[in-house]
């Protein structure tokens, strides 16, 4: 069983029991997190849900650790003259582990 869910405007597939890495959301390690916009849900006998079925799914989970991506370097450069940026940038990540499914 899998469920699709939305955080932070971006998508993830989530299993029960796997650690998924997503976008920075708040609370401490330990806390509990709660995912009401859930997309699409595999069930055990190969049915995907999606829609209305799924409005009321709700996926629960552990938050495991704060963190933070590596370090990425962007820099823009062009010939002939005195141009060049370097600029980094670090995203901030949120370990999850996913604890259940819920489908009414």
């Amino acid at each position: 069983m899998y469920a699709v869910i939305r955080s932070g405007g971006k998508q993830y597939r989530v299993a029960p029991g796997e650690t998924v890495q997503i976008e920075r959301i708040e609370g401490k390690a330990g806390g509990k997190v709660t995912f009401d916009d859930v997309l699409a849900v595999r069930t055990e006998d190969n049915k995907i849900l999606g829609g209305a079925q799924t409005a009321k799914a709700r996926v629960t989970g552990k938050i495991v650790r704060q963190s933070r991506g590596p370090k990425l370097q962007v820099l823009k450069y062009k010939r002939g003259g005195q141009y060049k940026i370097q600029r980094g940038h670090r995203q901030n990540y949120t370990a999850v582990q996913v604890g259940e499914i819920q489908i009414p």
